[in-house]
């Protein structure tokens, strides 16, 4: 093979994680920050695990995967959005539900079916950055930047909402609405992230630059940025170093994350402890 068309095979195998993990990211931030204002930062794994229910059905039925997926978890977040306004339970009760329920079901029914079941649900457990083809990043392109236009636009009462949603509903938000679209947005990351970072690893993605974005901000829309440009970060360095060296993509994401976490968390500290000390003097 000539020396040209090795390093193009070799770019291609780059930007392609690179640039699908990069869109997942820039989503994932202010998704999680929201997450951890309403406390459901095990909202994101739920889905994610009910999301193996689409795959099962695609195997099953020999339809579209990431189709499937997609309406598995859309279905799975109008779902919750319902019974989360049961008083007889809490949320994290129907979350847990939510997760054992759609990977045992996807177990069963992928238990049944051939090897190349096991495979693809196994793609979907860990993740498979490293296959993303071209049609599947313009998909996800145009999907997660539709998530981002709603983000933009609905920002405000989301915040709101997401951090007292009775004070939002007195002050006239739509907060009837508002909760099943911040769980339809994060469905769409989750189903959109399964390839990425897989289900077993997409809430981290979300949840861990978030709270380390925490310590660094003074704001809101402060934090989302930061839980962002982290999340993105943290992916880039990922792709960079596990590509060449074959190392598991979404295991350095999750690592790289925790080390911005104890970066912020000593800083915020260490700031606390120089204030204290200057109000002391």
């Amino acid at each position: 093979m000539p020396p040209t068309a090795t390093l193009d095979a070799n770019m291609t195998e780059l930007i392609y994680p690179l640039l699908g993990g990069v869109l997942t990211a820039l989503v994932a931030g202010p998704l999680g920050s929201l997450l951890l204002w309403r406390r459901m930062a095990y909202f994101g794994d739920s889905l994610a695990h009910a999301s193996l229910f689409g795959v099962a059905l695609a195997l099953m039925f020999d339809l579209p995967m990431g189709a499937l997926v997609v309406v598995v978890c859309m279905g799975a977040a109008l779902l919750l959005s319902r019974l989360m306004r049961d008083s007889e339970h809490g949320v994290d009760t129907w979350l847990t539900i939510m997760a054992y329920a759609g990977m045992s079901l996807a177990l069963l029914m992928t238990a049944s079916h051939d090897e190349h079941g096991g495979h693809a649900l196994e793609d979907y457990l860990f993740g498979n950055l490293l296959n993303l083809s071209s049609s599947t990043i313009v998909w996800m392109c145009l999907g997660l930047v539709v998530v981002a236009l709603l983000l933009w636009r609905h920002w405000t009462g989301l915040v709101a909402a997401a951090i007292h949603e009775e004070t939002a509903a007195v002050d006239g938000w739509p907060v009837h609405w508002l909760r099943p679209l911040l769980l339809l947005l994060l469905a769409a990351v989750v189903a959109a992230g399964a390839k990425v970072m897989g289900v077993l690893l997409i809430s981290a993605l979300m949840v861990i630059p978030a709270a380390a974005a925490r310590y660094l901000a003074r704001s809101p829309a402060q934090m989302a940025r930061r839980a962002s440009v982290i999340a993105v970060v943290c992916m880039s360095a990922a792709v960079l170093v596990g590509q060449p060296l074959h190392l598991p993509i979404a295991a350095l994401v999750v690592l790289f994350a925790l080390s911005f976490l104890l970066m912020s968390w000593l800083l915020h500290r260490w700031r606390r402890q120089r204030l204290d000390f200057t109000s002391v003097r």
